[in-house]
């Protein structure tokens, strides 16, 4: 009778602990619905003009944590920690010195941490931003959970979201929400994705650059992909119609078509991107490379030498106003993360 009386205390105890967890969870969670303006800090001031080049990066981070040693177990590896401090610290220094040797003028980035237990809590938004040598920028949180239980060791702490900097003055910048598939309690510990828009005047021009960085779903059952496709396609369009000029760019999760897509590594359980249609951007430039892959399968470390399943996923999308010289991914072999940057070179017309 004693022994059921410990055990049933104790398994109370238990249940009390989880309740209060989710309840924690429920009370603190990071889920804004509505656009919000987001701070611009930074010092330029410098404003964009006609028919001048510039040039653009567009690059997921991996949090500095998913370079060639990487593996993870939500793309079928086994690790929750991939890196540890000073790998990390070795990533972004990296991914940092490339940003300054390929001269962008505009800088678009994903997963950057703020302050996650993932990354050693590590600042990297203001790393990028000190290294970036006066630039403009400002940060959309997308993914904010005190406490991640799962799986063991945990993920714990996650502050984290997408970056844009630029050489220019940013009049203002906005965080819009991105349509979330996953209820409740699911919801709790997953990413709440956004557009992080930032406005940068024209001299001499009424019009502006619109700038749209964006990460979309990754681990939907492909629903979320397509709401949040069809956020983005209206907005752009929006803004398209005003005139203004558009560059929305970052990591889709997703290709343009079937054959985009190096299924080598010929293993069924692996991720696959969603399918973007191309018709739906009939008013736009759509950039997206068809030889060199933007990221890589986390399944296993990266080795060059074996058949990898890769994927092109990262892209540009410009309205018809911007002329674009120059498209290329630059073939770093996920060394420092589990992307590979995109750069362009435009003007505006």
């Amino acid at each position: 009778m004693k022994f059921l009386k410990v055990f049933l205390l104790v398994l109370a105890a238990i249940i009390a602990s989880v309740v209060l967890f989710f309840l924690f969870l429920t009370v603190t969670e990071f889920y804004p619905k509505e656009n919000q303006s987001i701070p611009v800090e930074g010092t330029a001031e410098k404003k964009l003009s006609l028919n001048t080049p510039y040039r653009l990066v567009t690059w997921n981070t991996g949090y500095g944590c998913l370079g060639e040693t990487a593996d993870f177990f939500m793309d079928g590896g086994k690790r929750v920690n991939t890196a540890t401090e000073a790998e990390t610290k070795e990533n972004i220094q990296a991914i940092a010195s490339f940003i300054k040797s390929a001269q962008a003028d505009i800088i678009l980035l994903q997963e950057t941490d703020f302050s996650s237990s993932r990354s050693h809590r590590i600042n990297q938004v203001e790393f990028y931003a000190q290294n970036s040598g006066g630039f403009n920028f400002s940060f959309a949180r997308n993914f904010k959970v005190h406490f991640i239980p799962y799986p063991l060791p945990p993920i714990g702490k996650v502050d984290s979201g997408i970056l844009t900097l630029t050489r220019f003055n940013i009049e203002e910048s906005t965080r819009i929400p991105l349509p979330c598939p996953f209820k409740y309690p699911v919801r709790l510990c997953n990413l709440k994705r956004c557009l992080l828009v930032s406005r940068l005047p024209v001299s001499d021009d009424t019009r502006e650059l619109v700038l749209v960085n964006l990460h979309l779903e990754a681990y939907d059952d492909g629903e979320g992909k397509v709401l949040q496709t069809k956020v983005l396609l209206d907005f752009i369009k929006s803004e398209n119609d005003k005139g203004n000029f558009v560059i929305a760019s970052g990591d889709f999760n997703q290709t343009f078509s079937s054959g985009e897509q190096n299924n080598d590594a010929d293993d069924d359980d692996l991720w696959n991107p969603g399918i973007l249609n191309r018709e739906d951007f009939n008013d736009f430039d759509v950039l997206f490379g068809t030889e060199i892959p933007t990221c890589r399968s986390l399944n296993k470390p990266y080795d060059k030498s074996e058949n990898f399943r890769t994927y092109i996923i990262d892209g540009i999308i410009v309205s018809k106003n911007i002329s674009v010289t120059e498209f290329k991914t630059e073939n770093l072999h996920f060394k420092n993360t589990d992307h590979n940057p995109v750069l362009m070179e435009f003007s505006l017309r």
